[in-house]
């Protein structure tokens, strides 16, 4: 795989405005209780600040200026206190679950209206500084309908489930996994809204279904992430980021 491979013409308009972002923030974050049980996750505390200043703070240095927020558990919080972001220097839209929590690819499919034709995923408990620029010129040159990036893990900080050769995602799958799969799903992703086609609206579907169906129909692109991921959905990755964020302030000042 060539990751720097420069897109063709026709895909210039889509570089030059810069694809929305969905941010999949809608899950209980049971794992992170009691820190969650009165405010979501995107709001827990991380390095003085709650997270999502930090993830926004990321994606705007990078150029990702409209970020579309799926949310569902306590999500009426976030909204209160970031609004429609003008005061952050990005637009916010958010796209609510509803009366029921209607799963990762659910939330999407549910704020495709929002989005347009393509987009940035992001789960929301993901702290990825890489190129997003760089991900999404591969996505757009691959004419595929959706992307995954991945990092090779070999079980390090989660367990792998992803099978990658040349540069290709031969296969995925988070429940039966194989002796081949060393990498793992980093935490973003692109797609097409075409991928979702063939999936029901207001029902609970997980993102992993869709992904895994791309896989078999080969409409899932691949780009491998060299630097390992952060995230903040367990106890000891909320606190790794903690201490991270708290030493680069340090450095800074």
């Amino acid at each position: 795989m060539t990751n720097s491979s420069s897109p063709p013409t026709a895909f210039s308009a889509a570089l030059a405005s810069p694809l929305p972002v969905a941010l999949l923030a809608g899950g209980m974050a049971t794992r992170l209780r009691p820190i969650t049980e009165k405010i979501p996750k995107l709001l827990v505390e991380v390095a003085g600040e709650p997270f999502f200043s930090h993830q926004l703070r990321l994606l705007k240095s990078a150029g990702l200026t409209h970020l579309v927020l799926c949310v569902g558990y306590l999500g009426e919080q976030i909204a209160d206190l970031y609004g429609d972001g003008s005061r952050f220097g990005v637009k916010i839209d958010y796209s609510f679950d509803g009366p029921k929590l209607l799963g990762t690819g659910g939330a999407l499919i549910q704020a495709l209206p929002k989005l347009g034709d393509a987009f940035y995923v992001l789960y929301g408990d993901s702290y990825l500084p890489i190129d997003y620029h760089a991900v999404a010129q591969h996505f757009l040159a691959s004419s595929r309908q959706g992307l995954m990036t991945v990092y090779e893990n070999h079980g390090r900080y989660d367990t792998s489930n992803v099978e990658f050769a040349h540069g290709e995602i031969v296969s995925y799958d988070k429940k039966n996994r194989t002796p081949a799969m060393h990498h793992i799903d980093y935490g973003l992703g692109l797609f097409r809204a075409s991928a979702f086609a063939d999936f029901p609206r207001d029902a609970v579907v997980d993102l992993a279904a869709v992904q895994m169906a791309l896989v078999t129909q080969r409409q899932l692109a691949g780009y491998e992430i060299a630097q390992r991921f952060y995230e903040i959905g367990s106890h000891d990755g909320l606190n790794e980021l903690d201490a991270l964020l708290r030493a680069s302030q340090v450095r800074l000042n």
